[in-house]
């Protein structure tokens, strides 16, 4: 069992959230909050399907999954469904923390690793149409699925 957590910081450095969870070998379950407490999103594992797949659940909305493609060639992509316009596409050099998020074809986040800091931290800058929730919450599963929740 591993433990993952950590704040989610504005340009200014002023903290908007905290992860929080348990990554377990057998599924995982996070929850962030805002600074108030209050839960805004819970991600969990699904753990009978074909490869990993995560729900992320947030008070007041429908629930939206992120999976990894199976059938990609030399890069990686992970898919992002949920109801509405909460469809989104991750493509990139994952291992590095170098992607980006995009919803028919337009970019709508970009996330970059921060090099010279002293654990994991990346940052994510997310078009001011977008909610930044859900998208700070797929971040964090396409982190656990490609670094097993390691070192966070």
């Amino acid at each position: 069992m591993g433990i993952f957590s950590g704040a989610a910081r504005d340009e200014k450095g002023n903290d908007h959230y905290f992860v929080d969870g348990r990554v377990f070998s057998f599924g995982d379950e996070l929850t962030i909050r805002d600074m108030a407490g209050e839960v805004v999103a819970t991600i969990s594992q699904r753990l009978l399907s074909w490869g990993p797949k995560y729900e992320i659940h947030r008070p007041g909305r429908g629930m939206v999954e992120v999976a990894k493609e199976h059938f990609t060639f030399f890069f990686c992509k992970f898919t992002v469904e949920g109801p509405s316009d909460e469809d989104y596409e991750a493509s990139g050099d994952f291992l590095d923390h170098d992607y980006e998020f995009t919803r028919g074809g337009g970019l709508v986040a970009r996330v970059n690793k921060e090099w010279l800091t002293f654990s994991d931290c990346y940052g994510i800058e997310i078009a001011d149409s977008e909610d930044p929730v859900l998208l700070l919450a797929t971040a964090v599963v396409i982190d656990l699925i490609c670094h097993n929740g390691k070192n966070h």
